[in-house]
């Protein structure tokens, strides 16, 4: 029996752990996927990095003027929430053509099309990695004082990895045979984006509105910029996002193990 063919009928959990295992594959190809995009520029990804930093400047001061917040506490939250939710939105999207736009590698050989999930997660964190520097000089500025507290970033960014593994390869699966979920999908994105505290300061919703805090991105976004605030995370968000988890675990590995031979026929 051929490598490839006993490749396709390994078990969904030998699959998957094939394709994570191999991260000198998926991060050298993530890698090369930022240096291509940027080829022939002179400051490559840190084109991204001013472009949201002169964002974060420009609307800091007006915002805050609009919602009447001092700028000191503003500052910091809004420049966390534009960061972060540019790697949600990011890791999102890309999901969706994760396995379109590597459709040379999966016609020509055997590839675990878990590896091409990683590739595009891979890709979102070094960017992430860019634009997080920007957050320095605002705590400086801001005086911001971490406690030990901060910690709990590290959990909080294995959940987000978790979920963002799991929730990309269910829409990579449904995308690559559905192309329109694409355009839905990024629909959907654009609006959660005014529903999530990103621009806007959870405390200054009335009650009645207060349910939009148990979305799933705006306890991701609570768990990750509470910490880097100098705060404590609300309890309600971990119990939400470990439930999330679960619920993307699971809807994922039903998919995976069900529809990852069809892939390739899909493309």
């Amino acid at each position: 029996m051929s490598q490839a063919h006993s490749n396709l009928h390994r078990s969904a959990w030998a699959d998957w752990w094939e394709g994570t295992r191999r991260t000198d594959i998926w991060w050298t190809l993530a890698w090369f996927d930022i240096v291509l995009r940027y080829r022939r520029s002179m400051l490559g990804p840190l084109w991204l990095t001013l472009s949201m930093g002169a964002m974060i400047g420009g609307m800091g001061p007006l915002y805050s003027s609009l919602f009447g917040t001092e700028l000191s506490k503003f500052f910091p939250h809004l420049a966390l929430g534009i960061i972060f939710w540019g790697f949600f939105s990011g890791v999102v999207t890309d999901s969706c053509n994760a396995f379109i736009s590597s459709a040379n590698y999966l016609k020509q050989g055997y590839f675990p099309i878990s590896l091409f999930v990683w590739r595009s997660l891979a890709r979102n964190v070094i960017q992430f990695a860019h634009h997080i520097v920007l957050y320095i000089p605002v705590a400086l500025w801001a005086g911001i004082s971490l406690s030990w507290d901060a910690w709990l970033l590290v959990p909080a960014f294995l959940l987000v990895i978790i979920n963002a593994q799991a929730i990309g390869m269910a829409l990579a699966l449904i995308c690559t045979r559905f192309r329109d979920v694409t355009q839905i999908v990024t629909s959907v994105m654009q609006m959660l984006m005014f529903l999530t505290p990103v621009f806007w300061l959870p405390e200054s919703l009335p009650g009645r509105a207060q349910y939009i805090l148990y979305n799933p991105f705006a306890q991701m976004l609570d768990l990750l910029r509470t910490p880097l605030m100098g705060g404590d995370a609300m309890p309600h968000s971990w119990w939400g996002i470990l439930a999330w988890t679960g619920v993307s675990l699971l809807v994922s590995c039903t998919l995976f193990a069900k529809y990852r031979r069809r892939v390739v026929y899909w493309l």
